[in-house]
């Protein structure tokens, strides 16, 4: 059984020489390298890498070890909000710029004054949006959803993404020159699998954190168990690690994390698909989703298409009613059909639960 340190040790020539960053390999040298000079700067950083490398950490670590460390660091997910929602929500709106705008709101650009916002999934925003971006990082200066007053901001911009941005200016869904102006200095963080020594590390860190946060004491990790992780060819990368640590030492039932407390997934050695940084087109999500539909059947199934179809229908549905703020006339018009019908949609799937709204 391998004992695993009660801490890290932040002194040591092992330990990262960035507030809460975990790791010691050449391939993160190179990271902790370009992350302190260019945290000296006030210039635009663009993160690369799969997802759960990282990237909001780094970002974080730009940050705190910039001069506007006492001011706000502000961290907006462009993939989570439709496009109306998400520009709103950078550059602030009026009273009555749009339903439900009862009050002025201050964005995020301008919350960020002096500090640094950090725009997570920058790939997922519209072109419409994105001139509107780049006017911010060339002009510092915007207007709030449904104003005329030109506001200022003086705003660090650190975006992330786990696409290509230069294929996909190329492909023309982002604008290629606010890649070039996002893309100042770029930082690519390695996936796990392209650093596994410095695994023992991140499952000391977890251990340690989780038993802190569970009261429990899981001190030992059997060595066949430390073997599998490192491995394992980690498409989640450092996030999928945390969580099966953090399983790992709820479910244990004394002090030793063995191979009974991993998933399966990284016991048996079966490896997923590989994870790239380049995310599957409409089609090929399209030929995935039906194939996992039929596989989930067998040769005696008669409702294929509502096993397919219909859940995907739903979800469209419920998802664009909810970017509608549950308004049926611009839902219907959203998804391009009769308001009657979408009435009678919403009553097939459960979704009308709210009789105010039928307007």
């Amino acid at each position: 059984m391998a004992r695993l340190p009660s801490t890290i040790d932040v002194d040591s020539p092992t330990a990262s020489p960035l507030p809460s960053i975990i790791g010691a390999s050449p391939a993160m040298a190179e990271v902790y390298r370009i992350t302190r000079q260019v945290a000296r700067s006030n210039a635009s950083v663009l993160l690369l890498g799969e997802t759960g490398t990282g990237k909001e950490l780094i970002a974080k670590a730009i940050h705190e070890l910039s001069n506007r460390r006492e001011r706000p660091f502000i961290r907006v997910n462009c993939g989570a909000l439709s496009e109306s929602l998400l520009e709103s929500e950078l550059f602030g709106h009026v009273r009555g710029a749009f339903t439900g705008a009862i009050d002025n709101r201050t964005g995020r650009f301008e919350a960020a004054h002096k500090g640094t916002i950090f725009l997570d999934e920058i790939n997922s925003t519209t072109l419409h949006l994105q001139v509107k971006l780049l006017r911010v990082l060339q002009e510092r200066e915007f207007e709030r959803v449904g104003d005329t007053r030109t506001l200022k901001a003086d705003t660090r911009v650190i975006s992330a993404s786990n696409r290509d941005l230069l294929e996909l200016a190329e492909e023309g869904s982002f604008r290629e020159d606010l890649y070039y102006r996002l893309n100042v200095v770029p930082i690519y963080l390695p996936p796990l699998r392209e650093r596994p020594e410095d695994i023992p590390l991140l499952v000391t860190h977890f251990l340690n954190y989780y038993n802190e946060l569970n009261d429990r004491y899981v001190a030992h990790i059997e060595p066949a168990a430390m073997e599998m992780l490192q491995n394992y060819r980690w498409p989640g990368n450092v996030r999928e690690l945390q969580n099966y640590i953090e399983g790992a030492v709820v479910m244990a039932q004394g002090d030793e994390l063995n191979c009974s407390l991993l998933p399966p997934v990284v016991t048996t050695g079966r490896q997923p698909r590989a994870v790239g940084t380049r995310a599957m087109d409409f089609d090929s999500l399209t030929e995935e989703l039906v194939y996992t539909g039929l596989n989930g059947s067998n040769s005696e199934d008669t409702d294929i298409h509502g096993r397919i179809v219909d859940r995907v229908e739903r979800e469209v549905i419920a998802q664009v009613m909810l970017e509608c703020d549950n308004v049926q006339i611009k839902a219907a018009a959203r998804l391009g059909i009769n308001r009657n019908t979408l009435h009678k949609k919403l009553k097939q799937y459960g979704l009308d639960s709210d009789p105010t709204n039928d307007r």
